[in-house]
């Protein structure tokens, strides 16, 4: 029973530092509901980038490990909880697509970003993309 204990508490230790992280990390003046906002043309973003062969394998990679943990039932935040439920997702997206667009360029996000240019334009604000890069 003792082990029991020790190993939940160990979880929860864990669970604690990875949610912790997770705040340290995520992007500086950013609320969670612009991240919302886009969500719908950024999933689309992420299904193309997955299929697109011109990318190095290391970055489709990436992209497929972001699309699997989206769709997993099991979030370092569970999705139940109110507002912060949903900001593990934006937060792995954001570091995700930040690795993505460094490695293959930030034109990338232009060619298949399938919204508005308005929309496109909160996307490279959010993820802090110049247009000159």
């Amino acid at each position: 029973m003792k082990i029991v204990f020790v190993i939940l508490v160990a979880l929860v230790i864990v669970w604690g530092a990875l949610v912790t992280a997770l705040l340290v990390v995520r992007p500086k003046g950013t609320r969670v509901g612009e991240a919302v906002r886009l969500l719908p043309d950024t999933l689309r973003l992420v299904a193309r980038l997955s299929k697109d062969q011109s990318l190095p394998l290391r970055v489709r990679v990436r992209v497929w490990l972001l699309l699997v943990y989206l769709a997993s039932p099991i979030d370092l935040v569970p999705d139940f909880v109110p507002v912060i439920g949903y900001a593990d997702d934006a937060i792995v997206t954001y570091l995700v697509l930040r690795s993505v667009i460094h490695a293959a360029g930030p034109d990338l996000v232009t060619e298949h970003w399938p919204g508005s240019p308005e929309t496109l334009a909160a996307l490279r604000s959010l993820l802090r993309i110049q247009d000159d890069d």
